[in-house]
């Protein structure tokens, strides 16, 4: 039980504004109530996104929340299904269905097969949940849909019950009682959130018109019935759901304990010779383009000064940054495409050795915390503007060299 006799809950199936003209609510806003009502979790699962994951984070660290991440999904060939992250290599297989899935098709929709479910990797938790629309007791998902899901997903799926006090709801309890003894499936109360509090209704309300293209009036059933799928009380949950299912929320969210803290820039090793550490590597090109810079001397200011650098850089394993950098703005003046980087890069002697920037350290008084700070623990951020009659060459190599899959574009 949680604090004043309220069960404990956790909410595994929540979407928010990143689901587009979906959910109404921001991840942030989402998060907070879920604390304000002493939830034990919550999940964001955002339809075949986790683009609302950093600020959902965010707000995680400031409240103290325990967040599981996720994401929803409508299969090509079957329901809709709700996956859930426990650890760092399932946040990498789902990353990669959504890249997947978003790359089958035209920009703003995705599409997901059962196969791809089944070559992910089998470390995701998945939910089932029940049709949205009932229009009679029969309803239900096929009995083929619920084989495949209790073979593929076996001990780490179950059946999502909603409650939305819209007629519907004893239906449902009966049902997924009834496939969970037939397949062997676990159930697990879940609460399809829209919304953090009911008085985004009429705000959820215009964004299904909107997505339908009607107007209000005429969008009819396409409306929720009521404003159920916001982040109710426990109180009231438990007056919903059987206690098992509310207890077997958090049993789920015990077994997700990923956090996006956990995760760090990985860049390309290929460019390090084989014999050769990335260390070793940069300060190989770093002292070539010292002596390019001053062919009649380095002066001791600017060695003690790339000393510096180089020493911070390898204690932060940053090597691989400089020179994934380095790679790109060499391509570009082999070209001869004009660049060059700016911003806190210009207190670094090592970008200007380098050929990135072009403020001579020997000539002004650099700071290079500003730039990278042991403190900060984040990598640096090079800024270099190409010109943009020839951007596109330069955007061409990186997808050349290091293909489709491991390079994109972010506006």
């Amino acid at each position: 039980m949680g604090s004043g006799g309220a069960p404990g809950y956790a909410e595994l199936h929540c979407l928010s504004n990143f689901s587009f003209l979906r959910g109404a609510s921001w991840p942030g806003e989402l998060v907070r109530r879920a604390h304000e009502l002493g939830y034990a979790a919550l999940a964001l699962t955002d339809e075949c996104s986790v683009a609302g994951a950093v600020r959902a984070h965010e707000a995680a660290e400031e409240t103290g929340l325990h967040l599981v991440h996720g994401a929803s999904f409508r299969l090509e060939d079957g329901p809709e299904l709700v996956l859930l992250v426990p650890d760092r290599g399932a946040w990498g297989d789902l990353c990669e269905l959504i890249t997947r899935a978003r790359r089958r098709v035209a920009k703003g929709g995705y599409r997901v097969r059962r196969d791809d479910l089944e070559t992910l990797g089998g470390r995701c938790l998945a939910l089932l949940p029940g049709p949205e629309r009932m229009r009679s007791p029969a309803v239900h998902a096929e009995e083929a849909h619920l084989a495949w899901f209790a073979e593929t997903f076996a001990g780490r799926g179950w059946l999502a019950v909603h409650q939305w006090l819209d007629g519907w709801d004893r239906v449902r309890l009966q049902q997924a009682e009834a496939a969970g003894r037939c397949f062997g499936l676990p159930r697990v109360a879940a609460g399809g959130v829209l919304m953090h509090v009911r008085a985004r209704r009429a705000l959820q309300d215009c964004l299904t018109a909107i997505r339908l293209g009607r107007p209000l009036p005429q969008a009819g059933f396409a409306l929720q019935a009521n404003g159920e799928r916001h982040l109710r009380r426990r109180e009231i949950l438990a007056r919903l759901y059987p206690p098992a299912l509310l207890a077997e929320t958090l049993a789920v969210a015990e077994r997700c304990r990923f956090s996006l803290g956990e995760l760090r820039y990985e860049y390309p090793d290929e460019l390090v010779p084989p014999d050769e550490t990335p260390a070793a590597h940069l300060r190989r090109l770093t002292e070539e383009g010292m002596h390019r810079r001053w062919p009649q001397g380095v002066p001791e200011r600017v060695r003690r000064l790339v000393e510096h650098e180089l020493a911070l850089i390898a204690e932060l394993g940053y090597e691989p940054y400089f020179l994934t950098v380095h790679d790109i703005v060499r391509f570009a003046r082999s070209r001869g495409i004009l660049c060059q980087g700016r911003g806190s890069a210009a207190n670094s002697a090592v970008c200007y050795c380098l050929g990135i920037t072009e403020v001579d350290p020997a000539r002004i008084e650099t700071l290079f915390e500003r730039f990278v700070s042991r403190e900060r623990d984040e990598p640096p951020d090079i800024d270099v503007d190409f010109e943009h009659e020839r951007r596109e060459e330069v955007i061409q190599y990186i997808y050349e060299k290091y293909g489709r899959e491991r390079a994109a574009l972010a506006a």
